[in-house]
């Protein structure tokens, strides 16, 4: 269960298309700038919060749904990305707003005497003055295009937090119904130690067993008491940690909690055996990663833009009114211009540096999001294997737990009988709490490997059809 090698070669070959589309040396004044090719996938879930809960509805465990909804409700980490969302809104509308024209209101009132042999007046003048630069060189349109990439960046952001909440939250619910298993598995061993060894000393004290035998009866049973204690208090600090998740009550949670004790959710009717490769452009943090190389190369653009002449156009209109003494002057004031043009002559560097600074980052940019395509490679591969492994192991897994457990019930009615020896029956119930365990370790390690490849795949995936074809997005200019 693995990416085929032609679903591979595309993502190889979309790397390489980036690689020679976005290279450095495209970043250089003499060559023309290229954003890189980026998949446009929609999001498994079209980007709404609902849709992201409902994937957990598959499973056939309603109060895990209803956990990742109130974990994403008291998120601060979705919190701090709805900020985030806020702030880049802002921002690309005062980007926008620099390639329209400015308007300004102002009013003024004066008395005094302007010049010698003049009479006093007071002055009152009201009107508007506007202000536009001229765009001529783009650099605006850059700015503006860089702060909606880093806009859509935001959103991707938003929604990735919202997936890693959610799966954060399902591994944690996952863990605690396996510990809920093995706390009862360790309260029904040391139940049955203690019948076995109460049974034991009284054999003993009869002369029917040993003393020695009597010892190792009690130390087992005193052994299995304090694994069941030690199991108990690791399922509390989990139950804690959904606490911490969800800002729910301890003792509410507790009581829903109460309703499905030890019993792992399962999921309904989900069966993946392998993943297209333009799934991983589902994953908002490749989106996220993508946005960013596109504004950083926006940024190169504009960078680039403010080492030309600025031309920027003014003018006024206004109304003033002089009151002196014997008389009113009032009438209308106008004027258009300046236009100004303002060329850089010398900056020590500094607009050259900061062309270089715009390209590394580009750069950085680039490496992150070729880094996240082989991060996600990595992590949807790893699931599926998680996925084929366990799926090949549980038949065998549960043939040697009906095994173990059988050998266990046939033991303890021969040492009833006097035929097994307490030797004997220690053996076989180790061997069948071993199985046990290892049963309800390869069901939470099943359960790890959904929830690690919704996660994977940026908070599920859609099996009825591949998703639409990558189109390149070509550069701001």
């Amino acid at each position: 269960m693995s990416l085929s090698p032609r679903a591979l070669a595309l993502l190889v070959s979309a790397a390489g298309v980036l690689a020679g589309c976005a290279s450095p040396g495209a970043l250089r004044p003499d060559l023309p700038a290229a954003a890189p090719v980026r998949w446009h996938a929609p999001l498994p879930h079209a980007g709404d919060p609902a849709a992201i809960a409902g994937w957990w509805a598959r499973f056939d465990d309603p109060l895990l749904a209803r956990l990742v909804d109130a974990a994403q409700a008291a998120s601060p980490t979705l919190a701090a990305a709805q900020a985030r969302l806020a702030e880049a809104r802002a921002a690309r509308t005062a980007a926008g707003a620099r390639l329209l024209p400015t308007l300004d209101a102002s009013a003024s009132l004066s008395r005094g005497r302007a010049e010698l042999g003049t009479p006093i007046a007071n002055t009152a003048v009201a009107g508007l003055q506007a202000g536009w630069e001229l765009d001529l060189f783009g650099g605006a349109q850059a700015g503006r295009a860089a702060a909606g990439a880093r806009l859509a960046a935001a959103e991707a952001g938003w929604h990735d937090a919202r997936v890693v909440v959610a799966a954060e939250t399902a591994q944690a619910y996952v863990a605690l119904r396996a510990c809920e298993a093995l706390r009862q598995q360790a309260e029904l061993d040391a139940t049955s130690r203690d019948a076995t060894a109460r049974l034991t000393q009284e054999a003993a004290r009869v002369g029917f067993q040993a003393p020695a035998t009597a010892a190792l009866a009690d130390a087992s049973a005193a052994q299995a008491r304090a694994q069941a204690v030690a199991q108990a208090a690791q399922c509390q600090g989990v139950v804690k940690s959904l606490v911490a998740l969800t800002a729910l009550d301890e003792a509410a949670l507790a009581g829903q909690l109460a309703e499905r004790t030890a019993r792992l959710p399962a999921p309904a009717a989900l069966a993946v055996d392998s993943v297209p490769a333009q799934a991983l452009g589902q994953r908002p943090d490749l989106a996220m990663a993508g946005w960013a190389v596109e504004a950083a190369a926006a940024e190169v653009q504009a960078a680039r833009a403010d080492r030309w002449p600025r031309i920027t156009l003014a003018g006024s209109v206004s109304r003033a009114r002089v009151d002196f003494d014997g008389g009113r002057l009032e009438g209308n004031l106008w004027t258009l211009g300046p236009l100004a043009v303002s060329l850089p002559v010398f900056d020590a560097g500094t607009r050259a540096a900061q062309v270089d600074a715009a390209s590394a980052r580009y750069d950085e940019a680039l490496a992150a999001w070729r880094g996240s395509l082989r991060q996600a490679v990595r992590e949807v591969e790893t699931a599926l294997v998680q996925l084929d492994s366990t799926a090949s192991r549980a038949a065998d897994a549960q043939r040697a737990l009906d095994g173990f457990e059988a050998s266990l019930r046939a033991t303890e009615a021969r040492h009833l009988g006097g035929l097994a020896s307490l030797f004997e029956l220690e053996d076989a119930r180790r061997s069948a709490a071993a199985a046990r365990s290892q049963w309800i370790a390869l069901q939470q390690e099943r359960l790890s490997a959904w929830v690690t490849l919704y996660r994977a795949l940026g908070g599920g995936w859609t099996a009825d059809g591949p998703p639409p074809a990558p189109r390149p997005v070509a550069a701001a200019s």
